[in-house]
């Protein structure tokens, strides 16, 4: 299929009046999967207690499966959860840190897991080493020879971003993670932002954790995401709420995922839709999900070289460390300054307000910077990024 055919903005069902090029921060879900959520929930509350006890567990398992196949990993090392922020806190959490243990992390670290591994050093008078990785001007030979420069005989855990959610960029993690694991050190991945952009297989990569959201780059419905946790792990591995899997009969589980699978009552339709979500989107292109990976990555660059190009800018780092994400560095209007972290840039709420824009504009205190993130995903089109860059310097130019 052509680029032109895989533009298909009606099967979402987004505000017209509004460019949508943020899908990296909360995904959005096709209409048809909502549709199916919605019946499995009419199921669900239809005779909750044959749903609960006799249906949930098979469809689980059946989608346990479908994402197994989809991730390259066996569906028994899979558990779910509802984001990706939680399989770092769960994986964190069964650690058993002691004082003098350090746990390795970068400073294009997602915030949300950069504090639970400050809460849980803190807890155990263990320490954090912060590896500093150039951006712009990223290079992955030299993130690769930093990371494995600041390992050391205390070194408990490397945890370390797929992709990046500040920068965007695909870290090297076929080197990284064997030449890390050689030296006694366990991995832990944050691939918030990979399930749907790029082709997994997580048997082969190695980690000893990878966590992932399928709500993003997947389009399942909010709240749907995975722990891959490798075999010889799960045994001392277990949810962050404790209840009825720890003494269920295993039957023809595992007492790894009862555990996860039962963490109390909740609504756990977003994950049964995982199946019906997989062929449907992986149907729209006829080069399925590959297809749609390279459509979409194809965009985000061409998004940012026309950013760069248009506002004088330099691309930050090389193609191959880009998929449906690129990060661009804005520069900072006269007499201010990139200090307050946790500010809403007040270009992002104009670009809201005035052009009915919603893109990711934020602060990062290291690598500092002011960065403008675009997303690529079939609702998209290049017109959209057009429009951005028109905005963009109508309200640069105002010093915004």
């Amino acid at each position: 299929m052509t680029e032109d055919a895989l533009y298909r903005p009606e099967l979402w069902s987004l505000d017209p009046d509004v460019l949508h090029l943020n899908h990296g921060s909360f995904g959005a879900c096709p209409s048809q999967i909502l549709e199916q959520q919605t019946l499995l929930r009419q199921q669900m509350e239809s005779n909750t207690l044959r749903f609960f006890e006799q249906v949930l567990p098979e469809l689980l398992e059946t989608a346990r499966k479908a994402l197994g196949l989809f991730l390259g990993a066996p569906a028994q090392d899979l558990v779910f959860v509802d984001n990706a922020t939680t399989g770092i806190s769960t994986v964190l959490s069964n650690l058993d840190l002691i004082p003098g243990d350090r746990i390795l992390v970068t400073d294009h670290g997602y915030n949300a897991c950069s504090n639970a591994v400050r809460y849980f050093t803190k807890k155990a008078s263990a320490e954090i080493d912060l590896i500093n990785l150039p951006f712009p001007g990223s290079d992955a030979n030299e993130f690769i020879e930093r990371i494995l420069r600041a390992c050391t005989s205390r070194t408990r855990l490397l945890l370390i971003d797929h992709i990046t959610s500040p920068t965007a960029l695909i870290m090297p993690l076929e080197e990284i993670v064997p030449a890390v694991q050689q030296r006694g050190i366990q991995v832990l991945v944050d691939g918030a932002h990979a399930p749907g952009m790029l082709p997994l297989r997580l048997t082969d990569l190695g980690a000893d954790y990878y966590t992932g959201n399928c709500h993003k780059w997947m389009c399942a419905p909010k709240g749907t995401a995975f722990l891959y946790v490798k075999p010889e792990h799960q045994s001392n591995l277990h949810p962050l709420t404790i209840s009825h899997g720890m003494n269920r009969p295993v039957g023809d589980s595992t007492r790894f995922r009862l555990e996860f699978d039962w963490v109390g009552t909740r609504d756990l339709t977003g994950f049964l839709t995982l199946p019906a979500l997989i062929e449907y989107m992986g149907g729209i292109s006829n080069e399925g999900w590959t297809g749609i990976m390279a459509r979409n990555r194809a965009l985000a660059l061409e998004a940012r070289d026309l950013i760069c190009q248009e506002l004088g800018l330099e691309s930050p780092c090389p193609v191959d460390m880009i998929g449906s994400l690129a990060t661009v560095c804005l520069p900072v209007p006269k007499k201010a300054t990139v200090t307050d972290y946790h500010a809403v840039d007040p270009l992002k709420e104009i670009l809201r307000h005035n052009h009915g824009i919603e893109v990711s504009l934020s602060a990062w205190p290291s690598p500092a910077g002011r960065y403008l993130r675009v997303s690529a995903q079939l609702y998209n089109s290049l017109v959209h990024y057009q429009q951005l860059t028109k905005a963009l310097q109508v309200e640069l130019g105002r010093g915004h």
